[in-house]
């Protein structure tokens, strides 16, 4: 038994971590400025409402703490600043009040927006880091932080999962259940033979309690997070229309155009499809998990379809819960814009 503490609690991360680690005994703390509002864990997790721009609230949090696993983000469709001072600013508060507080290790969330858009695949954590927009320019300058601290002493695992789907995931992947449960045939840049990597946040839960828990000296290391077994981007999304039921098919539309298209929208306001999703849903994107795999025995369970199915099922039993609601987390839909009118063309 060990007692965790988790940024971004009440996120869709947080959540799915916090169910994850307590039937298996551990002491929980969520830290997140948002509520938590999950009856099933409420009495079981101990509360600290706050941000981890405040440094007051990290070190009220990370008091006990065996292990702090950083999830807490802002995500591409905060405004800028609040990106890179929640991103990099709140990181280092996270990792100098686990340092002061003497825990064990933190365990850092980074994503593999930090590779950009790369030109070769798989990507391997050695590789070039390039950020696009300010989320991937904050995830790279955030992982420099990081890398002081594990320098400095502190135990500092990073993970750089792919985009990972599962219950209580919405945002963009909203766009796609929205429009399989209506019934219609949904739109994609490009021909879609891209082969384009998922995760189901199941099996990232997974690899951050082996981050967790294994020898220090084993984990203290950078490791790329993804699903094993994906199939082209087409493909696996049809996997959801199917699921619906209608007899709906992907539509492929020519890269170039539509791309223009989006970058206009999304300057307007009136799209929710920022740069690295037009820029890299039509391309590979795939990362090697071969280290993750033979340092600390990853073995993730679900496929790309299996994942998003599961994600989708969900959506469809708790669509009640948010059917009216949006906002710029993973844990509402995004608002679909002027996408919403295109919706009636397919």
């Amino acid at each position: 038994m060990a007692r965790y503490l988790v940024t971004g609690g009440a996120g869709f991360l947080g959540i799915n971590l916090v169910r994850h680690l307590l039937p298996r005994g551990h002491q929980v703390t969520s830290l997140d400025f948002a509520e938590f509002d999950y009856p099933d864990c409420t009495d079981r997790v101990r509360i600290v409402t706050g941000d981890i721009r405040d440094p007051s609230a990290v070190h009220q949090a990370v008091q006990g703490a065996d292990i702090v696993v950083h999830c807490a983000a802002a995500l591409p469709l905060y405004k800028r600043e609040d990106i890179f001072t929640t991103d990099v600013d709140g990181t280092r508060n996270v990792l100098e009040a686990a340092r002061q507080a003497g825990a064990e290790r933190v365990i850092h969330i980074s994503s593999t927006a930090v590779y950009g858009i790369p030109d070769h695949h798989p990507i391997h954590e050695d590789d070039r880091l390039e950020g696009v927009g300010p989320y991937g320019e904050a995830k790279v300058r955030a992982e420099q932080v990081a890398m002081e601290y594990r320098d400095a002493g502190l135990c500092v695992p990073i993970l750089r999962p792919k985009s990972f789907v599962g219950p209580e995931r919405l945002g963009v992947f909203a766009l796609l259940y929205d429009w399989a449960k209506d019934g219609k045939n949904f739109p994609i840049i490009g021909r879609g033979d891209n082969r384009y990597q998922l995760l189901d946040v199941e099996d990232l839960c997974d690899a951050i309690s082996r981050a967790a828990t294994l020898e220090q000296a084993v984990v203290d290391d950078t490791f790329n997070i993804g699903a094993k077994a994906f199939g082209t981007f087409r493909q696996d999304l049809q996997a959801v229309l199917d699921c619906a039921g209608f007899g709906k098919r992907i539509v492929p539309l020519p890269a170039g155009p539509v791309i223009a298209a989006l970058k206009v929208l999304e300057f307007l306001g009136l799209s929710p499809l920022y740069q690295w999703v037009y820029e890299t849903a039509g391309k590979d994107s795939f990362v090697s998990i071969e280290k993750a795999e033979a340092a600390l025995g990853f073995s993730p369970r679900y496929s790309n379809r299996d994942a998003l199915i599961r994600n989708y099922e969900w959506y469809l039993a708790n669509l009640n819960t948010f059917e009216h609601r949006s906002g710029i987390s993973h844990r509402v839909p995004w608002s679909q814009g002027i996408l919403r009118a295109a919706k009636w063309f397919f």
